[in-house]
This record gives C-alpha cells, structure tokens and sequence, in this order.
C-alpha cells in the first residue's frame, strides 16, 4: 500500500515517514512549498537571499535521503494565496482575529494535496499532526499540549478519509527520542512557529505590507477617556495584552473591543476585568465531523485554551448557539471546536459574542 507522506522538513513528518517504512509501506515523500517571500513582499522572511522555505525542503530532502524514499514537490503558492492568506486579510479588515491554519488544512493540506498525491498513486495520505483518527472518529493526540485536531475542525469527513497520523499516539519527545535514535538530519531542529507555513513574523511589520493601518484612539471602556493612539485595528485581537501601546499603567491593560465604524480600540485595566468575560456566542459555518449532536460538551475557543462547559443549541444556516459560564477573551474570527471526551465533534467560526444578552465584541 502506497503512503504519500506530506514532508515539511520537520520532526513529526520524518517520525512519520520512518514509522511507516517501518510498518512496511511503499512511502512517498511531498514537499508543498506554498508561501514564496520574494513574490509575496515578504521581507522578513528572507535570509541572505533565500527563503526559509526553501531551507525546509533541503531538510526534507535529507530525511527522504536517509530513508531511501523518493520525494517530489509541488507549488500552491497561487492557491495559498487565494484561498488562504486572502481570507485572513479580509478577515482582519472586518475587525475580526483569523485562524490561517485552520484554513490551510481545509484548502491545502487535505485537498490539493490530497489530490497530488492520489496523481503519485497514493493509497493513502500522512501528515505529521498530533491527531487521531479510530474508525470514522477524529480524537484526540495522545500528547495534550501538542494535540492539534482544533485545527483541523475545518476538515470534511470525506477529506480525513485515507489519512493515517503517525504521531498522534506519541507524545513529542517521545517522536524526538524516535528521531535522534535513527539518525534522521531534523531531530534537533527547532518545531517551526507563526503562520501556517510562511514562519514567525514581527506581526505588525508584516501585516503592514499588505494592509495599511489606519490610527485611532485608544479608549478605556470604563471611563471613556482617551488614554493612546493605536496603528489601526487590525493589529490588535480581543484579550492581547502587549504591544498594545500603552505604558506606565499600574495595572495590565487589555484589549477588550472594537469599534470599526468610529476606529475605536477599548482596552479594560485589570486581570479580572469584567469587560473581557462572556457567556455566549453564535458560531458560524459549521464543519460537522462527527453525526453526534449532542447538547451539552466541551468546547476549545482557541488553541491551547482550557475546554469549556458549554450548552448547545443548534441553529438555522449551518449556525449554532453556546453558552458558557463567565470565559475571558473569546474573539469573533477565530475557531470554536465542540468535544465530548476525547472526540472532536465539529468546529466553526465564532461570530457574535455576548455578555448578559447585550453583543460585546462592539462597544457602545
């Protein structure tokens, strides 16, 4: 059976790629290169001429070396632009706080790339994710704070199909123990952060090349008096704390809402700030991985958060409603994943936001 492994260049999709030899599959690597800095002005992300990305692919390429695997390569730079960077750019006009790699698993990861990997005969598809996949169920990876199925609760049923995840019931140092004791060239090398595949960025810097902040005061919600100028909007998500602007405060600010109509950017004092809580949402554009629709669960508001009780109904135009007790900093644009226990049932994009009935994302 012909397995095409997606090779990233780093740990988990090496572990996953010898493990499978292992098991005795024909493995296939595949390289997606499909964030390019010198076409897409990215400045920062270009390092004595040459882009990070393509330092990924020689790491890539030695790891299929050592294994004795061939791995071949394919460009959706056009595609990741279109169909994701897009999206989080418009997302970020509106205001609202994008998830990128949620939507380059949906378009990318398991679509094109599935589909160039059915043109090199695969059988089946294998990523590096900490995920697991028993019977038609997505769970759970078994290493807590690397699980990653938060982002792929975009992903259809139908494209998590033939998708093995060979590390999802390792834990990461254990995948590193496997690495360092078969000689693979990425053991050691750092786990790749920031933006799905273009890398860590100065966030304002590199926003700043492809939008242009317009400034605005800075408003403490309690008082209504002005207390900075922010750089537009857009630079800024619901809960940040730093690089906000502001300083010589006895107490820790918080980013609290947003008023795009009037370019108003409200900040509360103090770690329990009353402006910062919650008790509902409406979430949009379901994605239902499981036939389970259960009333009460668990939910995750966004990557690495605390799973949270919540009640849900379920609503008209693919929509359902939470509610939760009093959760600090849920932000419309990013993704709310429902669980129960080890399952992951379906995700969507949080939309509205509310405290005691009244919309808090916009304050009046």
């Amino acid at each position: 059976m012909r397995v095409v492994v997606g090779m990233s260049g780093g740990v988990d999709s090496a572990v996953s790629a010898y493990l499978l030899k292992k098991e005795g599959y024909d493995v296939v690597g595949l390289f997606m290169k499909n964030w390019d800095s010198n076409i897409n002005n990215d400045k920062e992300g270009i390092t004595d001429g040459v882009c990070p990305q393509e330092l990924d692919y020689r790491d890539a390429k030695a790891v299929c070396d050592e294994l004795c695997i061939p791995l071949y390569r394919v460009d959706f730079i056009k595609e990741y632009w279109d169909d994701v960077f897009k999206y989080f750019l418009d997302e970020l006009k509106k205001g609202r706080t994008p998830n990128p790699d949620i939507m380059c698993n949906k378009y990318i990861k398991f679509d094109l790339f599935k589909k160039e990997a059915k043109k090199l005969g695969a059988d089946k598809i294998a990523t590096g994710h900490y995920a697991r996949i028993e019977g038609n169920r997505l769970l759970r990876g078994v290493d807590n704070n690397k699980d990653q199925t938060y982002f792929l609760s975009q992903v259809s049923t139908e494209q998590l199909k033939d998708v093995l995840f060979p590390v999802g019931n390792l834990t990461k140092s254990e995948v590193r123990k496997i690495a360092e004791e078969n000689n693979l060239p990425v053991a050691k090398k750092k786990d790749s952060t920031g933006i799905c595949f273009i890398g860590e960025r100065h966030y304002q810097e590199f926003i700043s090349n492809y939008l242009k902040g317009k400034k605005g005061d800075i408003i403490d919600v309690e008082t209504l008096k002005k207390v900075g100028t922010h750089k537009g909007l857009m630079n800024y998500t619901i809960g940040q704390r730093r690089n906000v602007g502001l300083s010589g405060d006895e107490k820790r600010h918080y980013v609290c809402g947003k008023d795009s109509k009037n370019n108003i950017l409200y900040v509360a004092y103090g770690d329990d700030s009353k402006y910062l809580l919650s008790d509902e949402a409406i979430i949009e554009n379901m994605n239902f991985i499981s036939d389970k629709h259960p009333v009460f669960a668990t939910a995750k508001f966004r990557y690495r958060s605390e799973d949270v009780p919540v009640t849900i109904e379920y609503l008209d135009n693919n929509e359902i409603k939470v509610k939760y007790d009093n959760v600090k900093a849920v932000t419309p644009g990013q993704a709310c994943v429902i669980y129960l226990g080890e399952q992951c049932l379906m995700g969507g994009i949080i939309k509205q936001v509310f405290k005691d009935g009244k919309d808090i994302w916009y304050l009046k």
